[in-house]
């Protein structure tokens, strides 16, 4: 019996596959830059599906998000620059660093002194940055 990949592996592989050689000529002739206006576009569409109170509908819309992050990863990868795994892991890491009260040994009392906390830390990560 062949087993099934998990379903986040199999979407990883699929994009691959339509940017590949004998993929989809649209799909393979995509940029970062070609590709801003269906991001835009998507994350609209996630806004409306929210304010319609319509959780099919936002499903849906999610994928397409989701399908964006992919696809901006793939070209990515194929640049050279980074991949999937490299945006993953930046963001585990960035919610472990953002969530110390989670994570780490702050204490908060509300959601009010968790909003000050990432404010704060957030300001401290810019300011490294820029250094």
């Amino acid at each position: 019996m062949k087993k099934r990949k998990a379903p986040f592996t199999e979407l990883i592989d699929i994009m691959a596959q339509l940017r590949s050689p004998q993929g989809c000529p649209w799909d393979k002739h995509q940029t970062h830059q070609t590709l801003k206006k269906y991001l835009r576009e998507e994350s609209r569409e996630v806004i409306e599906a929210i304010q319609e109170n319509d959780p099919e509908h936002l499903c849906e819309e999610l994928g397409d998000v989701l399908l964006q992050v992919v696809f901006h990863a793939q070209i990515a990868r194929e640049n050279g620059e980074f991949n999937i795994d490299d945006v993953i892991r930046g963001l585990v890491r960035k919610l472990k660093r953002r969530h110390p009260h989670v994570f780490g040994k702050i204490k908060v009392k509300n959601a009010r002194e968790v909003i000050i906390n990432w404010n704060r830390i957030k300001l401290k990560e810019k300011s490294l940055l820029k250094k």
